[in-house]
Formats: C-alpha cells, structure tokens, sequence
C-alpha cells in the first residue's frame, strides 16, 4: 500500500527529521506536502541515503503565512545599500549551483522516467486505492504515471489464490503477461493507468474506489472470478452501474456477452483495425477442411 507509516528511521536520516519536524515539502512526484520523515521512510530502500537528503533540499517548502516568512536576512538588512547590493549580485551564482547541484543527485527526479524494477509499485496513485488489497508483487515494467493526466484509468485484474502466481495467465508477479504493456500504452498517451485486483471479499469497497477513475480496463479471464469464490453476474451487474454513471468500461459486460472474446477479432475482420487473415473454425470439419 502506498506510504504506510511506520516507525521513523534511525541514524542519518533520523537526526535530520528532528531538526525539522514540523516542516513539510511538496513531493514533485505527487504534487502532496510531506514532512521529511515521512518523504523517506518512503523513499527508503529505494535510494540512497544522500540522494533522498539531496531531494528533500529541491522539494519546495510550503509557504508560510503571516510576515515571518517575508522578513529579509539581518546580514542583507545591516549592511549599506552598496554593499547590499553588491551581496545580493553575487550570491546566486553559489545558489544556482547548489541547486543545479541537487537536480543532479537527486535519485528520485533522475530514474522518474525509467520502468519500474523488480520490487517498485507504481499503481498507488494518483486516485488512492489503498483501501483495496494488493495482490502481485510488484509493477515491473510499469512507466512512472503522469504528474497530470489528461485521463485517469485503471486496469482490473483477477488473481485467483488457489492457483499459482494467481492463474495460468499471469507472470510469476501476479500481472497478465499484457497487463505492463496495456497500462504503458496509456501512460504514453498522457493518461495514468494503476493496476488493481478485484477480491470479491472488497466487492463494495471496490467499487467505491473506482468510481473516482474516468474509465477501467477490464482484464479478468472468464470463469477467473467464480475460481476466487466471487460472483461474476455480481460484477458485471455493478460494472454496468458504473457505466450509467458515465464511467467508461472497457470492454462492458454486455461487450463480453454478446460478441464473444476471440471470436470478436473474425467480426473486425474487414474493418479498418482488424485483420483479413483472422478466421475462427467452430467445429472439427471445417478446421480439417
């Protein structure tokens, strides 16, 4: 789940969060303010000491009311207007390398556009689906979601706990072997794509949190859900609620139902998107033919 908390984090970065404990900074990743504990005990394990303190000193500090914040440095203040200015001149080569500096070793900023490695979750935001249970290991693969995308979607999956790695469909992290490539093709488009699991027990909770989604991807094999001791015409009745809604749902239950899955490709055939070659055989004569 995304930025748990948990107890605070000693040595280095422990010091520095009693310094400031009451300070927070806006996370660029999220556009969220945090204090600095909380910044790295979630960045912990995932970058270095140095970068995460490197990272903090970027994030932008949250503006303070009142005129305390707009008071000038007493050194700035005593000297005469000469000098002052003459200060002024020649402080911000120091600190536009100090920042350049930052930008540089600031791990987080620097890896934010690679794929995800083995371990990383990408999928908890930006709608917050902590409330629903995580299934798969990781996102591996996974692009970093856009800062601000145009639309957020989200692709729901069905991990059956009886089978191994959640069914013969998956790769051994719990995801489609598709799943990474569908949600990347989103990403590309300026749209956010989190990976979510369907667990029947969460059925209302579920479906609380996708309403804040603008479409889902559906990607749960037939026959997966009732294998996890769900109700598929459950599910379905409810995905259809949300599409009353205005919420997009793709492909809809009544998609499914009524064109089939595979045999939905021989249909497109001849369309501008399909394929002529695509041919289904319906019984054992005609594929001998």
């Amino acid at each position: 789940r995304e930025r748990q908390r948990i107890p605070a984090p000693t040595g280095i970065l422990e010091a520095r969060a009693s310094i400031m404990p009451a300070e927070k900074r806006i996370d660029a990743e999220d556009g969220v303010a945090y204090t600095f504990e909380e910044l790295a005990e979630y960045y912990k394990g995932k970058y270095k000491k140095k970068a995460i303190e490197a990272y903090w000193d970027e994030c932008k500090p949250v503006k303070k009311k009142g005129k305390a914040a707009k008071e000038p440095e007493p050194k700035v203040k005593a000297k005469s207007k000469g000098k002052a200015k003459a200060k002024t001149k020649a402080e911000p080569a120091p600190k536009s390398k100090a920042k350049a500096k930052a930008k540089a070793d600031a791990a987080p900023k620097k890896e934010s556009g690679r794929p995800a490695l083995a371990g990383q979750y990408r999928s908890g935001k930006p709608v917050n689906v902590s409330p629903l249970t995580k299934m798969t290991k990781d996102d591996l693969g996974l692009l970093p979601q856009p800062k601000k995308p145009r639309f957020k979607t989200a692709l729901v999956g069905i991990y059956v706990r009886s089978q191994p790695n959640g069914g013969t469909d998956k790769s051994s992290n719990g995801h489609r072997y598709d799943s990474i490539p569908f949600a990347n093709g989103m990403i590309g488009a300026d749209m956010s794509c989190q990976l979510i699991n369907y667990v029947h027990e969460e059925h209302d909770v579920f479906f609380e949190v996708v309403k804040n989604f603008d479409a889902l991807i559906v990607r749960c094999n037939p026959g997966q859900i009732k294998a996890d001791g769900g109700d598929q015409n459950k599910f379905d009745d409810s995905m259809r609620a949300l599409r009353k809604q205005g919420i997009q749902v793709w492909p809809s239950p009544d998609v499914m139902e009524f064109m089939g899955a595979k045999d939905a490709l021989c249909k497109i055939a001849d369309m501008s998107i399909g394929l002529e070659d695509t041919l289904a055989y319906y019984d054992a004569a005609a594929f001998s033919a």
